[in-house]
């Protein structure tokens, strides 16, 4: 029972998806933050398919290697949140929470400090499976990354998403460029060298799930909620998350490709 004066937790909202094409879930998180007032956590085992996954600064020609993208029918997505560029797929286990500013007791609505919140509660579930700590903006066991983030931050509400690698296809790290703006941890090295699977140090994709759950009871009233119930019609809502087509990547290596013609006849 609580103490008298206690603080009664807030309410989450738990909606749990499996396999729903991230584009689908970037757009639900969108709205859940703008046009609704609750607390959210959203978990999405895997998507499909395979999807590069942008923040809303990523240059493409500096993130994307654009030809072999437009070859295999990558699809690539500009979400509305920072943060860097991921791709991701089946082996991509996705956590979002989605708060109003005054939900956790003295969390500033900075990025630090959301970051450093976040850190802590993953480091509960996390506990017993390996060294987690938080390195810059990643999440790693020890010094391998299996986890990246993401931030939005309104007047009144943030959201931080997390992509985490349960498991991951070497070949589609080929897709991605190796950043200029790198974390120092990561030394220079390449995609393989720089990151681990999760499945390596959790016995399962349950536990996970189970354990995130664990961990959100202790500063929330967690509720299991099905989206149907909550959501209307909302025919005002355009979502800023958008899927880049053939096209604009085209557009983009034309660009690239007359600045190079014009500097060489220079």
């Amino acid at each position: 029972m609580a103490s008298a004066g206690a603080r009664a937790r807030p309410l989450m909202r738990l909606v749990t998806m499996s396999g729903a094409p991230i584009l689908r879930q970037l757009h639900l998180e969108e709205r859940l933050l703008r046009h609704t007032g609750d607390n959210w956590c959203i978990i999405n085992d895997g998507t499909t398919p395979p999807t590069i996954v942008m923040g809303v600064s990523g240059r493409v020609s500096e993130l994307v290697e654009i030809q072999p993208v437009l070859r295999d029918r990558v699809p690539v997505v500009r979400r509305f949140s920072g943060g860097g560029t991921v791709i991701v797929d089946q082996g991509t286990m996705f956590v979002t929470l989605i708060c109003n500013k005054t939900a956790v007791d003295g969390l500033q609505p900075f990025p630090r400090d959301i970051m450093s919140w976040t850190s802590k509660l993953y480091g509960k579930v996390f506990e017993g499976f390996g060294e987690f700590h938080l390195r810059e903006n990643d999440y790693a066991f020890n010094h391998l990354k299996f986890g990246g983030n993401a931030q939005s931050i309104t007047k009144n509400r943030w959201v931080h998403h997390t992509s985490f690698l349960w498991d991951y296809d070497v070949k589609n790290m080929d897709y991605l460029k190796i950043p200029k703006r790198a974390p120092e941890y990561r030394l220079e090295r390449n995609h393989t060298d720089f990151l681990c699977r999760m499945k390596e140090y959790m016995p399962s994709r349950s536990v996970f799930t189970d354990r995130v759950i664990t961990a959100l009871r202790e500063h929330f009233s967690v509720k299991p909620t099905d989206l149907e119930t909550v959501l209307s019609d909302d025919e005002e809502f355009v979502p800023s998350t958008k899927l880049l087509s053939e096209q604009d990547l085209e557009e983009i290596i034309s660009s690239k490709e007359s600045i190079r013609v014009h500097k060489v006849q220079a």
